[in-house]
């Protein structure tokens, strides 16, 4: 398969840029021309009718010489903290301003790792992209530096990038980075022969990969590995390109050289799998016959269609679905936790929202989190 067939086979695309694309590194000033590059390539991305994530590092260059530490000065957490919080606000301008070109704004996300991890927040962070996607913006996503700690961060934004994919069904992860892909050995040593396609990641591809290097940016091919084994085992496939280019994401388009690494499933397999086989349901969902026929459909469990709630649980955690019979057929994320899902069982959604005063959602549970007991996971 082309690059190109490759690139648009992906309805949402999770793009990864680096500090060294976007920073000059003896002076730590933003290189205009890069934005305006990228935010092109997404123009050309959109155009097609693709969603795509933005992935953007430079807060802390950026704002080192905001508050005068100079580029190469070794900065303790507190000063990375400080910079972080200088240098983001102009970041998400820059980005905002290379994208008003094109019609469509900047929204900042920033998030850290208990956002992805901690089920209520991981919906609460789902929900907010899906709803900044729907609204025609292009989130911006960096690592909460300012309030992270060395012991709770992603570490570097390879990471965070395939958190992300993971996070928002992304079928595509593209790496920008200051090399083309992966070699077998140094790619300055003669004879480096470049690897083009990566259907797993084995042993023997985790030691091609060096340490991570020092700079404008924390991340390096290992970091790049690491990143590829969470996205891909999302099933999203992850791309790594050199960002240099002048339409980077154009050049891949045309055959540029990169290294490819193969999804394992789909988004939706890997969701099912994990929901079937990592969780503990902690209450029970009681339906009414046409809720059980709803959902065994492939549709949301709406309030309406719940009858009886039994357990305690928390918004994020796993809940079985019974039906009428008493019969358990599935298992789902609940959207609302339990004492919000007695005071809404049985209301249709405006009823249900006024009961609470507010609304996460019109569905119980999404339909994109139900698996109904003998699914096929792939």
């Amino acid at each position: 398969m082309s690059a190109a067939a490759r690139l648009d086979a992906a309805r949402r695309v999770v793009i990864k840029i680096g500090s060294a694309q976007l920073i000059e590194a003896a002076t730590g000033a933003p290189r205009p021309q890069r934005f305006a590059a990228l935010a092109a390539d997404i123009a050309s991305l959109r155009a097609r009718g693709q969603d795509v994530v933005l992935v953007s590092s430079g807060a802390v260059a950026l704002g080192r010489p905001r508050l005068g530490l100079g580029p190469r000065q070794k900065l303790s957490l507190e000063h990375k903290q400080a910079a972080a919080a200088a240098g983001q606000a102009l970041l998400i301008h820059l980005w905002d301003q290379a994208f008003a070109g094109h019609g469509f704004p900047a929204a900042q996300a920033l998030l850290s790792p208990a956002d992805t991890e901690a089920r209520p927040r991981w919906l609460n962070a789902r929900n907010t992209l899906e709803t900044l996607i729907r609204l025609g913006a292009v989130p911006v996503i960096n690592e909460n530096d300012t309030v992270a700690t060395e012991e709770l961060r992603f570490g570097d934004n390879d990471r965070l990038a395939a958190r992300t994919a993971q996070l928002c069904a992304a079928r595509l992860l593209i790496i920008l980075s200051d090399v083309d892909g992966l070699y077998d050995r140094d790619p300055a040593r003669p004879g480096a022969q470049h690897i083009s396609d990566i259907p797993a990641i084995t042993p023997a591809i985790e030691a091609l990969a060096g340490p991570a290097r020092s700079g404008a940016g924390t991340g390096g091919m290992a970091s790049k590995i690491a990143a590829a084994r969470i996205a891909m085992a999302a099933g999203c496939a992850v791309v790594i390109t050199s960002g240099a280019a002048e339409r980077p994401v154009e050049a891949l388009r045309q055959g540029a050289r990169a290294s490819w690494f193969a999804a394992q499933g789909s988004p939706e397999s890997a969701r099912r799998a994990w929901i079937r086989g990592s969780l503990e349901p902690s209450g029970r969902l009681h339906l009414d016959a046409g809720a059980q026929r709803a959902v065994t459909a492939g549709r949301s469990l709406l309030p309406a269609g719940v009858a009886k709630v039994e357990g305690r649980f928390a918004r994020g955690e796993a809940v079985r679905l019974i039906g009428p019979e008493g019969e358990a057929f599935a298992t789902g994320i609940a959207g609302y936790d339990s004492e919000e899902a007695r005071r809404i069982a049985g209301l249709r959604t405006g009823n249900a929202e006024a009961a609470l005063g507010y609304r996460r959602g019109a569905a119980l549970v999404h339909a994109g989190d139900i698996v109904l007991d003998g699914e096929d996971a792939s």
